[in-house]
């Protein structure tokens, strides 16, 4: 409810207008799913550059990205979206599957040698993915010590942090991703005994990454999955949390082997057929910029940038490398990490 309100409120910052009113010439509509204090430092500085306006159409924190997603596919017979930028892949990955996007190269490209990661560019082009961030373990450091908090996914089914651990539901958001990225790693079987082992040990849901780490502050649990901007946000408030990257084993080393901290990049693209594509370049490129992931990796949200300059300046904030699977295999083995998710655990 909140996000929802600040959302509200930037748009009226932005000069956003409601329904049923003539779209201006200068106007590119954005569908996002970054949080509204990010876009607030960004969006203005397009705007100004520019000339050009933004229209932003934001979600709630419990359906983010997916209640997105639903909307532009609802809206492809007459889209009114011109970009979709979001704070994760695999929304886009679906939207891209579903013939939403348009492929587009950015200049922005020839900013970075040897040319834009493999990994962070969709297939046929219809995506770009920077800025990222990581998934990681939360620990409250009032009732758990960093040596004493789990440092493997494996450790969460030990009888010692029975009905201590949260995670956020695995239908919406990036702990949708990491579910997928488990079956991706470990494969269907090892993947579906770790929920029941989870579901056993007492594992808590919650309706969004911020609520498991307000949780944990909250000494409600003493642990729990979220993003690392989460964990940086509850401490500029004083909470008592840290944070733990996920250890790196050798593939295959174990059953429940830890591929280390999952990146989860934010995603651009064009939406296919929107109302102005010469307006979308624009935003696109400037979002790629190397203004605008300098202005994210110093932010709150500490995101990892693309250029490796710009990671060695930011190299404080910096997650370590692991063996997590790549965005397609990722997508390839979200389905079916839902369908065990919900099975297992539920709704």
């Amino acid at each position: 409810m909140q996000r929802r309100a600040a959302l509200v409120v930037l748009g009226a910052a932005l000069g956003l207008i409601g329904g049923g009113v003539s779209r201006p010439e200068t106007e590119v509509v954005l569908y996002s799913s970054v949080d509204d204090y990010l876009l607030r430092q960004i969006l203005p500085q397009f705007e100004k550059q520019t000339g050009i306006r933004v229209r932003l159409v934001g979600d709630t924190e419990a359906t983010k990205t997916t209640g997105l997603v639903q909307r532009l596919i609802a809206e492809r017979e007459r889209p009114r979206a011109d970009v979709w930028w979001s704070s994760e892949a695999m929304g886009t990955i679906a939207l891209a599957d579903a013939g939403l996007l348009e492929p587009y190269t950015s200049p922005a490209e020839k900013d970075v040698p040897g040319g834009w990661p493999k990994d962070l560019r969709g297939a046929n082009g219809m995506w770009y993915g920077f800025a990222s961030r990581a998934r990681v373990i939360v620990y409250n450091t009032k009732r758990v010590t960093g040596a004493g908090a789990p440092h493997r996914l494996a450790d969460l089914t030990d009888a010692k942090w029975k009905g201590r651990f949260g995670i956020a539901r695995p239908q919406f958001g990036t702990t949708r991703t990491q579910m997928g990225a488990l079956r991706a790693a470990w494969g269907e079987g090892a993947f579906g005994a770790w929920l029941e082992a989870i579901k056993a040990n007492g594992v808590r849901l919650y309706d969004g990454n911020s609520a498991v780490v307000q949780a944990v502050a909250h000494g409600e649990v003493d642990a729990g999955l979220t993003d690392t901007d989460d964990v940086w946000a509850a401490q500029r408030e004083g909470w008592p949390v840290d944070l733990v990257f996920e250890a790196v084993d050798e593939p295959g080393s174990s059953r429940w082997w830890s591929p280390g901290p999952l990146p989860l990049p934010n995603t651009i693209a064009r939406v296919r057929g929107g109302p102005d594509a010469e307006a979308a370049d624009r935003l696109i490129d400037f979002v790629l910029s190397e203004r605008v992931e300098r202005t994210l990796a110093a932010s709150d949200s500490h995101n990892t940038p693309v250029r490796e300059p710009l990671r060695s300046e930011f190299r404080a904030w910096a997650v370590p490398a692991g063996h997590a699977p790549g965005t397609a295999a990722i997508a390839a083995a979200l389905a079916g990490a839902l369908e065990q998710c919900d099975a297992v655990l539920g709704n």
